[in-house]
C-alpha cells in the first residue's frame, strides 16, 4: 500500500513510541509533542522500542490512514533520539528505512570499478 502512495515528506518520531496507541493517540503526539499538523499531507512514522514495528499516520482528504509494518526477523535502522524529537526524510530515505537500510547512504549504487588498460 505504501508503494502506491506519493510521499511528499516523512517525519520520524525519534525514540520509542508506545504502538498500542491508535490514530487519536498518534495524532496527539504529532500535534502536541512534535508541534506539527497531523492534517497535513506528510507522513508521520513511529517505531517501538525493539525497532521491529512501525506505524505510519497520514491524513487523506477526509480521514486518517494508519499503516503498520512488523518485521519477522531483524529490526529497522531507526535513528536515535539525540537533541531533537523528530527527523524529516525524503521519500527515498524513507524507502531505504522500510527496506532495512540506513538512511545515511553515501550513494544508492556502488561506483563502477575503473578499468586498467595494459
Amino acid at each position: 500500500m505504501i508503494n502506491q502512495l506519493h510521499i511528499e515528506k516523512v517525519h520520524l518520531a525519534l525514540g520509542p513510541t508506545d504502538l498500542r496507541k491508535s490514530v487519536e493517540g498518534l495524532a496527539l503526539i504529532v500535534q502536541h509533542i512534535l508541534k506539527m499538523d497531523p492534517f497535513s499531507t506528510h507522513f508521520f512514522a513511529f517505531c517501538n522500542r525493539r525497532q521491529d514495528k512501525i506505524k505510519i499516520l497520514v491524513w487523506d482528504n477526509n480521514g486518517f490512514w494508519l499503516h503498520y509494518k512488523r518485521l519477522e526477523k531483524g529490526h529497522f535502522k531507526w535513528p536515535s533520539k539525540e537533541k531533537c524529537l523528530s527527523l524529516s526524510l525524503s521519500e527515498r530515505e524513507f524507502r531505504w528505512l522500510l527496506d532495512g537500510m540506513s538512511i545515511n547512504q553515501d550513494s544508492a549504487h556502488k561506483p563502477a570499478l575503473e578499468r586498467v588498460l595494459i
